[in-house]
């Protein structure tokens, strides 16, 4: 009986019949994760949690995406803001595939440029940057060559 309580109360969100979970957010980070992936302007049901209990960080979000699949190159930008995050592909409420978020080589229009001068904070150009490091990550501006790092990390 106690093992059945303890499965009742882990189930805080509904299953997903086909789709994708993205779990192991930091609970702070949810809204960053679902703009950044343009979930905020689609129209796929979306059922997500926050401030859901974790051993790992304390307290995580979770998004569940019915009937859409992410590219990798998709996907990887959430490490930046969610670099533990796991991603879980669902086929007939099964999960069928697991994936680990890995920080891209290079990142493109969702990072802002720490330098103030920079032309992409005064222009209308895309920002792009070379990771020159993963982990603390560090950012490298293709255009002023000014690094950004962890700390200064701002998204649109």
């Amino acid at each position: 009986m106690q093992d059945e309580q303890k499965k009742k109360l882990k189930l805080k969100v509904s299953a997903i019949k086909e789709g994708t979970v993205i779990d192991h957010i930091p609970a702070k980070n949810l809204f960053k994760v679902i703009s950044i992936l343009g979930l905020d302007s689609i129209n796929n049901q979306i059922t997500f949690g926050t401030n859901l209990e974790s051993g790992k960080l304390g307290y995580k979000a979770i998004v569940k995406v019915s009937n859409k699949f992410f590219e990798d190159d998709e996907i990887n930008k959430i490490a930046l803001i969610a670099p533990h995050a796991k991603l879980n592909i669902i086929r007939d409420y099964e999960v069928v595939e697991k994936k680990v978020v890995e920080i891209p080589d290079s990142i493109q229009g969702i990072v802002k440029c720490f330098n103030p001068k920079c032309i992409t904070n005064n222009e209308r150009i895309t920002t792009s940057f070379k990771v020159v490091e993963k982990e603390p990550i560090s950012l490298k501006c293709r255009y002023c060559e000014k690094l950004t790092n962890s700390n200064q990390i701002s998204m649109y």
